[in-house]
Order: C-alpha cells, then structure tokens, then sequence
C-alpha cells in the first residue's frame, strides 16, 4: 500500500526536484533517477541583447555565484574584443571569484551540510536543520556565518558590492583597487585562516560518525575535470582544461575554450537539466560520466601551490583507494575546506603584488570576432560561456555548460548507490530518505544555478514496481525547529 509523508518545506539544497527509485520483481532497487523539474531558459531570453549586457543579466543566474558567471561572460566579451586585459583587472577578478568560492563553500559545508554531518542522518527531523544546529552547536553555525561574511566582504571590497555587481567587463574591470581596500582585505584573512583551520579540525568528528556511511555515498570510478595552471597546479581563472580517470591519470589536456572537442551533452525527457559527457567514453560503461569541483580539483591538480592548503592536501590524499585518487563523494565536503585554505592563502599572494594597485583596469575595443567562449572555475566546478554575436554584439547563439550539470551523471549514479545500499524489502524510512539527499547534496548542487536557502530539499520518493504501480511514496519538506 503506498503511502505520502508530508511535511511543510524549508529548502536546504537550491531548486527542485524528484527522485523515482525503481524496484524489480523481488523488490530490490533497479534505478534511481534524479528528476529537475524547473525550467528557466536563460539561452533562450538573452538571445537579441548586447555583449556588453550579458556579465550582468548571466549574474542573475545564481545568488550564490553570481561572480563567476559575471567573470565567465566578461571572458566571453573579451575573446569576441580579441584583447588582452589589463593585467591588474585579471588579478581582480581572480581575487572576487576566490573569494566567491570561500563564501560559497562555507554556505555548503556549515548551513547547509553540517547538520547532517555532526547531528547525525538519522537524527530528529525537527532539529536537523540550521536551527537545530545553533541549538546543539552555536560554534559551527556562528564561525560558518563569520567566515562566509569574510568572503563576501571581500567581494564587496574588490566589486563593489557581494551580490551581483556591475564590475567585471568585456574588456576588464570597471573599477581597479585602492590601497585602503587592499588593507581591509589584507586584515581579514588571518581571521579566515584561523576559522578555516577549526572547521579542518571537526573533520574527525564527521569521519568518526559517518566511517560506516562514507563508502556508499558516491564512491565509484569516474573522469574529472577542471582547470589546471601551467605548473599543474590548482587553478581558478585561467590554463588548461584537464581529465583524468580514476587512476589520476591525465587523459587529456585542451584549451578551455576549445571544451566542446571534449565534451558532449544530451537530454533526457524526464528532467530539464542536461547530461554533459566525455565524448571520447561515451560508449563506455559510465556513459563518458565526469565529475567537477572541489573533489575534481583535487584529484587533477598536481599541488595546490600555496603551503598551508598544500601540508592539508596531503593528509586529504590518504584517503585515496586502491587505484590512486579519492572516489567518494562525501569527501567534497573535505575537499571545499581545503579549497577555502587555498583561497585565503591565494589572496593575500596577490595583494602582496604592489601592480595590483595600477589604476589601468580595462581595455577599449569593439567587436572583432564573432564567437567567444569565456571560462573559470566557479564553486560547483568549470563554468563555460559560449557566445556568437553579430557585428553590433547582439548576441545570436549562447551555450551555458553549468558545473552542476556536468555532475548530472554522477548525482545520479550517487542517489542509486545510496538507494540500494539503505533500502530493503521497498520500504524507505525518513534517515534513508535523508541519506539519498546528502548524497546529491555532497555536491552542493544548484539546481537551477539560483539562490540557495537554509532547510531541507522538498524530495518526492517514487517506489514503483515493474508493472509500474506505486509500491510506496514519502514526501519530505522538512520543518525547522522555532528560532532559538
């Protein structure tokens, strides 16, 4: 007899979205799907508006990283320019989207990730949330909103403003540094620094609680890919465009803006959300399946390049497996810890550089080539822009490749690994249900790539025989605990 749980819904993961899990004749679990049931339709309303528009209308695509698309259009902008940025603006940008990733990475791990992590899967749904959280450990939530404030004050000191500023330009920046912001931003990273390290140390709490979980939640061979600067090294902005396979093995290396040479995407009529694949393995078991982002960037980087995130990646890579690099998805959460180590550290290399202070931030030009694609690597993984404009700059045909679409495969994979690992005999309690989505959470998703929200994803749980008839159903919109 099927059955429907139903509770009010505060979101803890952006967007929405179904699972069906599909059993067989014996009522094991045969498939999971992941179903993204939004639509929004960016590609198609900004075809007919200007080049010089897009850093701005693209940053509307998400609250959370809305740096990284204004920066990856601004680099389409500058390809269809043919010119060169001042170097003091590409330092900029590179300081706004290092400091994007430690606001959102912070966001993910303390608000978003940390009550199931240190409260527990199973724990009371009422208090399983932010709220609960703040009741049981105010430290966690306290230091997590002190350390994404930091990276969003340095957003605003460089940008502006930490929410879609009108900043970064075809051409460059519209505004360069002075040195009182320098040092504003200078005084807050020792601060990071230290938060960043107590968040590192509660990792053996997490890994003491979850030590039974961690194998099933997302653990398989895959590619990944993301940007690597010339030394191989960690890289947000700029350089290559790498995979490797599950053996840290480079696969292959190309220009970023030559992607589409690698990398395919399809649909599928149950979801609005495209399936990007490495073309090369398209036919493999796996379907060309990659995975982007924190854990990507770790397992393909040879160093990260900076000293304190460099001793923290070497203690991160004795989780690795037999073949040679971390599979798990769980370890994500790890790896954006490291990440915000990095980017703190990333930071104040830069401002040590006294050209970060030339007043030369932009360059003139107009439109010269008809095609640009601009890049980085925003939080959730590589962001592509891929634009075709006319001799005005109106632009004609744009492509969006977006970080959590190219982990469409594996979240998928994910929910069907958790899914057959918890439930037995078709029945789904609310921990299981709670298990199948930290296991998309991991990723930090963005669902429509828009604003996140403290909460609980509302999931609806499909159990469907093979003759298609529903065997049981849960609805979970969990409901938080009053404000303490």
């Amino acid at each position: 007899m099927s059955r429907t749980i139903t509770i009010d819904p505060v979101t803890r993961i952006e967007g929405h979205a179904a699972i069906t899990i599909h059993l067989d004749d014996s009522g094991a679990v045969a498939d999971a799907r992941l179903h993204v049931t939004e639509f929004r339709g960016f590609e198609a309303f900004c075809a007919g508006r200007s080049l010089w528009e897009m850093p701005g209308i693209t940053a509307r695509i998400c609250g959370i990283c809305p740096i990284s698309h204004s920066i990856a259009a601004a680099r389409a902008g500058d390809a269809i320019l043919g010119v060169d940025i001042p170097p003091a603006a590409a330092q900029l940008r590179r300081i706004a989207n290092l400091a994007s990733l430690i606001q959102s990475h912070a966001l993910s791990f303390f608000h978003l990730c940390a009550a199931d992590l240190l409260l527990g899967m199973d724990h009371d749904p009422a208090q399983r949330n932010l709220w609960g959280l703040l009741a049981s450990r105010p430290d966690v939530v306290r230091r997590g909103i002190r350390l994404r404030q930091i990276g969003q004050r340095i957003v605003s000191l460089v940008a502006g403003q930490s929410v879609h500023p009108s900043w970064a330009v075809p051409g460059g920046v519209r505004e360069p540094l002075d040195a009182e912001r320098r040092g504003k931003i200078a005084d807050l990273l020792p601060e990071g620094l230290t938060l960043t390290r107590w968040a590192l140390d509660l990792l053996d709490e997490i890994y003491g609680r979850h030590a039974a979980e961690i194998g099933s939640f997302g653990d398989f061979p895959s590619l990944f890919a993301g940007l690597v600067g010339e030394d191989g090294n960690l890289e947000y902005y700029d350089g290559m465009l790498r995979f490797t396979d599950s053996t840290g093995a480079v696969v292959e290396e190309i220009p970023p803006d030559r992607y589409d040479l690698a990398i395919g995407e399809r649909s599928e009529p149950w979801s609005y959300m495209k399936f990007p694949f490495y073309r090369s393995r398209a036919g493999e078991e796996g379907g060309g399946m990659f995975r982007v982002g924190p854990l990507a960037r770790l397992n393909l980087c040879e160093e990260a390049g900076t000293p304190e995130a460099d001793r923290e990646l070497r203690i991160y890579r004795q989780l690795r497996g037999a073949d040679g690099v971390v599979t798990g998805s769980f370890h994500y959460h790890h790896a954006r810890l490291i990440e915000i180590l990095h980017a703190l550290e990333r930071i104040g290399g830069i401002l040590d550089d006294p050209a970060i202070l030339d007043r030369h931030v932009r360059s003139e030009a107009g439109v010269n080539r008809r095609h640009g694609v601009g890049f980085c690597e925003a939080p959730r993984g590589t962001l592509f822009h891929d634009y075709e404009v006319d001799d005005d700059g109106l632009i004609r045909r744009l492509n969006l490749l977006i970080a959590t679409g190219q982990n469409n495969l594996a979240m998928n994979r994910t929910i069907l690994q958790v899914a057959r690992e918890y439930i037995k005999g078709g029945k789904v309690s609310e921990g299981i249900l709670n298990r199948i989505e930290h296991g998309i959470r991991a990723y930090d998703p963005c669902l429509s790539c828009a604003t996140h929200a403290y909460g609980r994803m509302p999931f609806r749980v499909l159990l469907l025989a093979p003759d298609g008839t529903v065997v049981d159903e849960v609805t979970s919109t969990e409901k938080p605990a009053a404000a303490p």
